[in-house]
């Protein structure tokens, strides 16, 4: 029998496999890494999200992309909704921590990563092809590999590994030979880009934004670089768009289609193509499950969304880190490594989900033009009763008014429905913490943001109740690169769980219906230090107030 020659392979070089073998490799694991290509290689999806920057901190990526000189990316600027004028968001508005992201070239931002995969000690073999992976042994992975010299092929060779990342993007190499994948019936486009010098940019502030113009037959997008080269790419109907290649030439229609975005035409007035156009097919797909007992799925292996709003280098990075941990436990303890993959696939679908119902709503709302592709993008109510909507909802409805999703959909027309949604949740939010601080603290409390003995004295008397769609469950949570036993209170709204602390687990098993507050702190008071109750009090009181708008728990006022 052959033996183990590495704790992970990976398959795949890319933003999602590089991270995931660097996180592995940084808790101490053998990971292997074989990629296709040698790089650099060329890969559209130049803009990213500042929702990466901590990944790439983790992972020790950031110093050497923030060095290379990236164009910043402080929002985007559109042609969509209701307006016919361009328009900016910022991310700023949404979170002042990390305000911006970056503008990058591809060849040279995913160059960096492996790079810094084999800083980690990750054993990075470029020019290698995987051929064929063999899931059905208990004990290893097979995968049989061949070396592809630039004189020729060199000899297949097979690898054995306890675990296998597949990270192969649209490949998707374990979800086609499984027949995992399943294509998503509403983002059905193909995309036409290329790459321009001598483009004209935005006016400041803006200079630097990703530009969006919707056309008649799909939209349109202009990312500046670094380099001076102007990345440039259309978005249209596949089989429309399928149609008019064959019939007029790929470069033809790209042009063409182009000549159509009046503001994207004037920035490529003195403009001239030096690369493309190239044709992909960006259909949307997910794959059925993302895991198995000695695999897992990463980035676009697993599932792929419409390249809208920028997702794809961020939803890598992210089920990287998942990745990354439910590997490291699978390894470390099969009994706990089998219960995360269920959070590590929830998790990633949870994100995924996010973008894509965004984006559905994004489609819909647009009014700038009227044609066959926007019509029959446009969603009705039924298009709205699925679970990864409400989760859309609660985060939506969590948001400041400027919070970059609140104002991208505020400049569309939203369907009925889903501003119904919004708003019905938004208030009763709102009722519940207004009927907590006026019953408990003369509405003081959620500005003053203390319990004094006046609002505890009222607290006291209130029975707090846990309702019947409410759990308390115990589940893997994510902890320091690893999932470990934790707890979670599951909602309606909240299917994936909210994870709590002992703090919080402890107060629910002391509710029961009919104890009071007075009662419940009492059982905290016996097995906490004198010194250290009056902030345990505080904290519990906080607790039920935050519990109790959340929907997690009811509170009997009487």
């Amino acid at each position: 029998m052959a033996g183990i020659e590495t704790d992970i392979l990976v398959v795949g070089g890319g933003p999602a496999g590089s991270t995931t073998a660097t996180l592995l490799a940084q808790q101490g694991w053998k990971v292997v890494l074989c990629e296709a290509e040698t790089f650099p290689r060329e890969h559209v999806g130049e803009s990213l999200l500042p929702a990466s920057i901590p990944i790439l901190l983790k992972s020790g990526a950031f110093a050497a992309v923030e060095a290379e000189g990236f164009l910043p990316k402080y929002g985007a600027t559109m042609v969509w909704g209701s307006q016919s004028e361009p328009w900016s968001w910022y991310f700023r508005d949404a979170s002042q921590r990390y305000p911006s992201s970056f503008q990058v070239t591809r060849s040279r931002f995913d160059q960096i990563l492996l790079e810094n995969a084999q800083e980690h000690n990750v054993d990075v073999r470029e020019a290698h092809r995987v051929l064929s992976i063999n899931l059905d042994n208990d004990e290893y992975v097979e995968v049989r590999v061949q070396p592809t010299e630039k004189e020729g092929l060199a000899e297949v060779f097979t690898l054995n590994a306890r675990f296998l990342v597949d990270a192969s993007g649209q490949n998707g190499l374990v979800a086609r030979q499984e027949k995992l994948r399943e294509e998503d019936p509403f983002f059905r486009n193909l995309a036409l880009y290329g790459y321009f010098s001598q483009a004209a940019r935005l006016p400041e502030p803006d200079s630097s934004n990703i530009f969006i113009e919707s056309i008649e037959n799909g939209w349109v997008w202009t990312i500046p670089l670094h380099t001076g080269e102007t990345s440039v790419g259309v978005v249209v109907d596949s089989v429309v768009g399928s149609k008019k290649i064959r019939s007029m030439g790929a470069e033809t229609y790209f042009h063409e289609l182009l000549a159509s975005a009046s503001y994207t035409a004037d920035l490529l007035v003195h403009a001239d193509l030096e690369k493309g156009p190239f044709v992909v097919r960006d259909w949307s797909y997910m794959a059925k499950r993302f895991s198995g007992p000695n695999y897992v799925l990463v980035g676009d292996a697993a599932c792929f969304i419409d390249p809208l709003f920028s997702s794809g280098v961020h939803l890598a990075l992210s089920s990287a880190v998942l990745a990354a941990a439910y590997v490291s436990t699978s390894l470390d303890d099969s009994e706990l490594g089998r219960a995360s993959a269920g959070v590590y696939e929830q998790n990633y679908r949870q994100q995924y989900d996010h973008f894509r119902e965004l984006a559905r709503l994004f489609y819909s709302s647009n009014r700038t033009a009227e044609s066959y592709y926007w019509e029959t993008r446009r969603l009705t109510d039924a298009d709205q009763n699925v679970p990864a909507q409400l989760a859309f909802v609660r985060a939506v409805a969590g948001q400041p008014p400027h919070g970059y999703e609140r104002a991208v959909l505020s400049h569309g027309e939203m369907p009925r429905v889903f501003s119904d949604a919004v708003s019905s949740f938004e208030k009763l939010r709102k009722q519940r913490a207004e009927k907590f601080d006026m019953t408990v603290g003369n509405g003081d409390i959620s500005s003053d943001l203390n319990f004094d003995e006046k609002n505890i004295s009222i607290l006291l008397e209130v029975i707090p109740i846990i309702p019947s769609n409410v759990s308390l469950i115990r589940k893997p949570v994510l902890d320091e690169g690893k999932f470990i036993w934790g707890s979670v209170i599951e909602t309606p709204h909240r299917p994936e769980g909210l994870p709590v602390s002992r703090l919080i687990v402890r107060l629910f098993d002391l509710i029961n219906g009919g104890r009071n507050v007075r009662d419940i702190l009492g059982e905290f008071e016996k097995s906490t230090d004198k010194q250290q109750f009056a902030t345990v009090r505080q904290q519990v009181a906080f607790s039920l107030r935050l519990l109790y708008i959340d929907g997690c728990i009811d509170l009997d006022f009487a």
